[in-house]
């Protein structure tokens, strides 16, 4: 990855802080987004690297919105890492064999793992 180049990371999640903190620390621009309905709205404007995406949200369910980015075409090529406390094997299984979600984070992670996975998936997607 060039170093000059920040990747930029959208947090669809209801407490984003965490996530920021801890990608901010390595270089990337996180930006929060408060729901789905605002997530959805922020990626068509923002156009980010990728797309961390809680799937229990007030407003709108999580696979709701990654089924609208993946359906419009100026955001479908944006990975999606799904973070999430819906730790069950079913989500797991779901989300990377039928949804196709480029990684699946269970909550509470650790911020290593966290970042490995951003690092892998933005590596792929070069």
């Amino acid at each position: 990855m060039n170093d000059k180049e920040i990747k930029r990371i959208l947090c669809i999640e209801d407490e984003p802080e965490m996530i920021r903190l801890i990608l901010g620390r390595h270089g990337f621009d996180v930006s929060g987004a408060n729901g789905g309905i605002q997530g959805v709205k922020k990626t068509r404007e923002e156009l980010p690297d990728l797309i961390l995406l809680d799937l229990m949200m007030p407003d709108m369910d999580g696979w709701e919105v990654y089924q609208q980015i993946k359906a419009d075409e100026k955001t479908s090529h944006i990975p999606v890492i799904v973070i999430t406390a819906k730790a069950q094997n079913i989500d797991k299984v779901l989300g990377l064999h039928i949804a196709k979600v480029d990684d699946y984070i269970s909550k509470p992670f650790s911020p290593q793992a966290l970042l490995e996975s951003v690092e892998k998936i933005l590596k792929n997607a070069s």
